[in-house]
């Protein structure tokens, strides 16, 4: 007898042992939920249905309606709603409660089953009506307004005309009451605007101490203010030490390799005071031997009194570069010539005796030369035979020409018969002319006169005066307008100048 044996202990048949342990381990922040999918910590998640925008809030403090008259069982001992208790009660709390005094009972409070997310729980501003705040701006603005009229009245409640536009020297009289500059260091005395240049950025001349750090005032000994400000456009210079010390070093290698005996080596490092002392006695000699040398050729030549000194702020002015530049529509310089952009090839340069550039001729999609319609570049010019050439090549080449050809070919048969016909109607035609112009004439003479009247008309129209033209169109001229003028709409208009007799059928 076959009994039936319990399936073997074992992994879940639905669980995938190739996937890695990695994926398939659920994480330790992940929601312990049931095993029925050991992948779940890996599906698509849904997003939260309780965010912000969505979050269900309701009005704090609504009332449900109108309270009651008498305390009932089981209602807050102090207000006497039945909405909460009276360990929770958020009313002032009385001295004696509504249940024992049955005054004033509350009404209850309307209080929903209000499900926050995560975000919700933590907004800092969720329920908040921002009209609440109306009653703080408005407190404020009643202050501002009082505070106004009691500073333009005086005590004597007369209004004062001095104190009527005081709020421009509130601040200032708040200053000085309170004396805040001298105990705090950003003090109204010391604030400018940011624009404004400071004091000791005017004048950047080492020689001329305007500005007083120490008082913050500039100084009144300056020189005159018509005098050239160096300041204005000037860089201050850059500090000359590093020359300076160039030029002692190159002193002190020149007395080191002198072959004098007399002269005595210096060493820049090991004795700098001594080589500073040496090298200016020997400046201040070579400034004095040219002093006397200059001296003695003035004494001796005279002309003192062409040589000036130079004036040191003239000299050190710095001259505008500015030019004054305006610009038309097109972006050039108004008043400026222009000038032609020459091209980087060689112009109107004729070579091989063409009497047109390279490129002034143009047929199917190839350049040429206009004078001979040659497309071959640096080819010798033939003139008319060459485009004579050229198009009987090209009639050629698309059969215009063997057209021409086969047509007079074949109307050479019936050349005679049409020539005799031709001849007779011609004498038919001279014979009929003969007889017409007889007839025209006088009609013609009569056009000839009609043309010249209007011609003359037209000129006199045209050479009216100012009184004829003020003073408008008269009848005979509206009446000769009327007669000479073209109607459109005239059958006979179309026939008008033509002598020709139209056959009646």
């Amino acid at each position: 007898m076959a009994s039936n044996k319990p399936p073997p202990a074992g992994p879940d048949q639905s669980r995938n042992e190739y996937i890695p342990s990695f994926i398939s381990k659920r994480p330790f922040w992940a929601e312990t939920t049931s095993d029925a999918d050991y992948l779940e910590h890996q599906r698509l998640q849904s997003a939260p249905k309780d965010t912000l925008d969505t979050a269900k809030w309701y009005e704090r403090g609504r009332k449900a309606g109108p309270a009651a008259t008498k305390f009932r069982k089981g209602a807050c001992e102090n207000c006497g709603a039945m909405t909460h208790k009276t360990k929770e009660c958020l009313s002032r709390p009385r001295k004696t409660g509504a249940r024992w005094t049955g005054r004033d009972i509350q009404a209850d409070e309307v209080i929903e089953d209000v499900k926050l997310g995560w975000d919700a729980k933590r907004d800092r501003w969720n329920g908040y009506d921002p009209r609440e705040y109306t009653a703080v701006v408005k407190e404020y603005e009643e202050l501002e307004a009082l505070k106004k009229q009691s500073s333009s009245t005086p005590a004597d409640g007369t209004p004062n005309a001095d104190n009527v536009n005081g709020d421009a020297d509130a601040d200032a009289r708040y200053a000085e009451e309170t004396d805040m500059g001298r105990s705090q260091p950003t003090s109204t005395r010391q604030l400018r605007l940011r624009e404004d240049t400071a004091n000791y950025l005017k004048d950047l001349d080492l020689e001329s101490a305007r500005y007083n750090p120490k008082t913050r005032t500039m100084d009144r000994s300056a020189p005159d203010p018509d005098a050239i400000d160096v300041s204005d456009g000037f860089m201050r210079s850059t500090d000359d030490a590093a020359a300076e010390f160039e030029r002692a070093q190159r002193y002190a290698w020149e007395t080191q390799e002198a072959s004098n005996p007399s002269t005595k080596r210096l060493h820049l490092q090991a004795n700098p005071t001594e080589g500073e002392i040496l090298r200016k006695k020997q400046t201040q000699e070579s400034a004095e031997k040219k002093a006397a040398a200059r001296k003695a050729l003035l004494e001796k030549y005279g002309g003192v009194e062409y040589i000036k000194p130079a004036d040191k702020s003239k000299a050190n002015q710095v001259l505008s570069s500015e030019r004054y530049v305006e610009y038309d529509e097109t972006g050039h310089i108004k008043g400026e010539q222009r000038t032609v952009a020459h091209s980087k090839y060689p112009e109107d340069i004729l070579s091989n005796n063409h009497t047109s550039v390279w490129g002034s001729w143009w047929r199917d999609f190839t350049w040429g030369y206009a004078c001979c319609h040659s497309t071959v570049k640096n080819s010798y010019c033939t003139g008319d035979a060459g485009r004579a050439a050229f198009e009987e090549a090209e009639g050629r080449r698309t059969g215009e020409a063997l057209l021409l050809e086969n047509g007079g070919a074949e109307d050479g048969t019936a050349t005679t018969t049409e020539a005799a016909i031709g001849d007779e109607k011609e004498q038919l035609r001279l014979q009929q002319e003969g007889e017409d112009i007889a007839e025209r004439k006088p009609a013609e003479e009569a056009d000839t006169a009609k043309k010249r009247t209007a011609q003359t008309s037209g000129s006199q129209a045209k050479k009216r005066t100012l009184q004829e033209l003020q003073a408008g169109v008269s009848a005979e001229e509206l009446e000769s307008y009327k007669r000479n003028r073209v109607a459109a709409d005239d059958p006979m208009a179309a026939l008008l100048g033509r002598d020709e007799l139209v056959e009646m059928r």
